[in-house]
């Protein structure tokens, strides 16, 4: 006779902790809140990205509990320096928490040196096979990621303390942008990370990381890019806050399949092979990392012809910009098309991620520094 009870499967929403549903709810009052302060200056655009945002952060953070914490400590922090500004920028420079801490400078030189102790010390680990040390880089990585949140918040609150119509969302040139380069690539990574259980390729995607880290601090401190500067006319939109995250989500993740990729070239020439993941976990996280930045670039793309039909009359230009975004989308798209109608795997897949890194490099840098056209105030 058999005596096994049979388990009724448990659905998502009897998965979710305590936890869970007080991040939920402290998330939907802070959108109602932000609401009934600011819906005189949103239209229903913004509000509708305002609680879609509550909703997705939401989902994110009961399927993943380290973003709902990254998520709290961001806005802890965030409107800690709000409170410390008391309404007057001149605090950022003279107040302690602020100029050390928490203005937006501040916070994001911190991730910048978190990032590079991050880096350094996955190698360490990696070299070491030591799991302690591993975890304490993953460690470093989320700090990072939470200080660079922190400083686009505070830059956010910052820019409207400038002036009510200097007030815009901190994506907006080259600055911010790579430091939501940074941010975005490794979360995916820690995504991937947790994923696959493995964090011996955090040493290999950390140097994609800190080469835009390095950028910052060049951009910075030769350039003097990190002021806030108003919004050119073309700015100007609720395009912006969806075409640019899609952008970078697909950069992110063809950054972190490049250096994947590099990993796997190594191992498959023996170089670290007893210290990296196995070739096909390697390989199937690279088709992982491709397949989830095609589709956001190409969300990004059709975004982004829609908004240059509202801004400058047309859907597409052949502006340089374009030009080159449209070779990004081909590449990638030949890249998955080879692996998944052909069968395609292996060394020539890999190296063609690595090419494939410069190429979108060129497209989101190189155009900026040759070439010229209607997307001119990216401009270094």
């Amino acid at each position: 006779m058999n005596t096994s009870l049979s388990v009724k499967p448990t659905s998502f929403w009897q998965s979710l902790s305590k936890f869970d549903w007080i991040y939920a709810v402290l998330l939907l009052a802070g959108g109602i809140f932000s609401y009934q302060r600011y819906a005189s200056f949103m239209d229903v655009y913004e509000v509708s990205f305002l609680f879609g945002a509550v909703a997705l952060f939401s989902y994110m953070g009961w399927r993943w509990t380290a973003v709902a914490r990254l998520v709290l400590g961001v806005a802890i922090l965030s409107l800690l320096a709000v409170y410390s500004y008391q309404g007057d920028l001149a605090n950022g420079s003279q107040r302690f928490l602020l100029k050390f801490l928490l203005a937006s400078q501040s916070a994001v030189m911190w991730m910048n040196v978190l990032f590079v102790l991050a880096m350094l010390t996955y190698w360490l680990a990696l070299f070491q096979k030591s799991a302690f040390t591993a975890k304490v880089a993953s460690a470093l990585t989320w700090a990072a990621t939470l200080f660079g949140f922190v400083g686009l918040m505070v830059r956010w609150y910052e820019s409207y303390l400038i002036a009510p119509d200097v007030g815009h969302i901190p994506i907006s040139n080259l600055y911010e942008v790579f430091i939501l380069f940074c941010l975005i690539t490794s979360l995916l990574y820690l995504h991937y990370e947790k994923l696959f259980n493995t964090r011996q390729l955090g040493g290999f995607v950390l140097v994609v990381i800190n080469a835009a880290v390095g950028f910052i601090l060049w951009y910075t401190f030769d350039r003097h890019a990190n002021e806030i500067q108003p919004l050119v006319p073309a700015l100007q939109s609720y395009w912006m806050k969806i075409h640019v995250p899609a952008n970078f989500i697909g950069y992110g993740s063809f950054s972190l399949a490049a250096m994947v990729a590099g990993a796997y070239l190594l191992a498959k020439r023996g170089v670290l092979a007893s210290r990296l993941p196995a070739l096909h976990v390697l390989d199937d996280l690279m088709y992982k990392a491709i397949a989830i930045g095609f589709a956001f670039f190409t969300i990004a793309t059709i975004l982004g012809a829609m908004w240059a039909a509202e801004a400058w009359g047309g859907y597409w230009s052949w502006d340089p910009k374009e030009t080159w975004a449209l070779i990004v989308w081909l590449n990638y798209a030949a890249w998955l098309h080879l692996r998944l109608m052909k069968g395609l795997r292996g060394s020539v897949l890999a190296w063609w991620a690595l090419v494939g890194l410069l190429v979108t490099t060129f497209a989101f840098l190189g155009v900026n520094m040759f070439l010229s056209g209607l997307h001119s105030y990216g401009t270094l």
